[in-house]
């Protein structure tokens, strides 16, 4: 796989790995991404040993300033998807 990857690469790569056909790789990572989407939903941790956890993490409300204006402005609190490599994959890249 090349410096940048993108959905397409993976499908690619999955296919080829598993032999399976493109059709096939591109509905199981789409039910892969929507299985994790749906538990971050939920407020619900995935685990993928060897992998690492994704989880959501809630940022409170804060004030900001507008960096054209100067001006002042209230950022809304959020839910934000948040990711930690297992120390399998971070040893892995060393």
């Amino acid at each position: 796989m090349g410096a940048i990857v993108n959905k397409n690469d993976l499908v690619a790569h999955v296919a080829e790995a598993a032999g399976l056909p493109k059709n096939d790789a591109t509905k199981a990572i789409d039910a892969v991404f929507a299985g994790i989407a749906a538990s971050l939903k939920q407020g619900e941790e995935v685990r993928l040993v060897g992998f690492g956890t994704f989880a959501v993490a809630d940022r409170p409300a804060s004030r900001g300033r507008n960096p054209r204006t100067g001006a002042e402005i209230d950022i809304p609190a959020s839910r934000l998807p948040k990711f930690k490599a297992s120390k399998t994959l971070r040893d892995a890249l060393n």
